[in-house]
Order: structure tokens, then C-alpha cells, then sequence
């Protein structure tokens, strides 16, 4: 299941990348031209905020997150599990109260308000929607760290 998920965000990622790469070049060609393009620079914001949730959701699932590992490694094999479950307890429960809670308000109110993008006129909840996408993908790659039977490559 874990591989399923990976190999699927890691392509939802590529293609949102290009998409970044290809909307950026096209502002680029369109200034040098002096041509104006409106919503390539609210793309732009969209797609940085699509990938940069979910690069941390993917980077969990890696084990690529930030964590601070120099005393758990300086410990046993079981200290380090019992490190890895703290640690890995900490992300679920900030994943869940802020990414997800937090971000299904946040869906909810921008969606009940009508706030739409001022140039391409979406409702502004789609584009939010990444957040507790986000925080149930750390959620669960969370739990799968926890059961890793060697936390910190040692």
C-alpha cells in the first residue's frame, strides 16, 4: 500500500512541477515579448503551495522530514525506537490538529464565504483542499514510521 501511495505522489508531484516549469516559462516568454498573461502568476502560487504540502507529505514518507536525530542515534537500538514512536507521535498529532482540523475549517469557511482567486475566479477552498490532503498523507506515513523496526539507518 505504502509503495502505491509513494509511486503516485511522487508522479502528482513531477507533473505539478512541470506544470510550475512550463507556467513560469510561459510568463517569462510572455514579458519578453511584453505581452501581458494575467494568471500565470496566481498559477504560479497555486502550484507552489500544492507542491510544497505535498513534498513534506512525501518527505515524511521517505524519511527525508526534518527531525533531530543526534541524541537518538547516540542511544540503543531500543532507545532509538522509542524515539522514532515520540517523535513520529509529535508529527501525527500536529498533522491532525492543525493540517487536517485546522484545514477542513479553513476549506469549509473560504468555501461557505465564496472567496474566489481575484484572476482566475476558482474558489480559493479547491485550492486549500491540499491542507488536510496533506495532513492525512503525514497522518499515515506517520504511523508507518512508527512501525519502522530500524528508525535511524543504524
Amino acid at each position: 500500500m505504502k509503495e502505491k501511495i509513494d509511486s503516485l505522489l511522487g508522479k502528482t508531484l513531477t507533473v505539478i512541477m512541470g506544470l510550475m516549469v512550463l507556467n513560469v516559462l510561459l510568463q517569462v516568454f510572455a514579458r519578453f515579448l511584453r505581452i501581458q498573461v494575467d494568471f500565470t502568476e496566481e498559477v504560479a502560487g497555486f502550484l507552489l503551495i500544492w507542491v510544497g504540502l505535498l513534498g513534506a507529505s512525501y518527505a515524511t514518507g521517505k524519511g527525508m522530514h526534518l527531525a533531530i536525530d543526534l541524541l537518538p542515534r547516540s542511544k540503543s537500538i531500543e532507545a532509538q525506537k522509542r524515539f522514532n514512536v515520540v517523535i513520529n507521535t509529535i508529527v501525527l498529532l500536529f498533522a491532525l490538529s492543525v493540517m487536517v482540523i485546522g484545514g477542513f475549517r479553513l476549506v469549509y469557511i473560504t468555501l461557505s464565504l465564496n472567496q474566489l482567486s481575484p484572476v482566475l475566479e476558482i474558489p480559493k477552498g479547491y485550492i486549500y483542499l491540499v491542507l488536510p490532503l496533506s495532513g492525512f498523507l503525514i497522518m499515515y506515513y506517520s504511523i508507518v514510521n512508527m512501525k519502522n523496526e530500524n528508525p535511524f539507518g543504524e
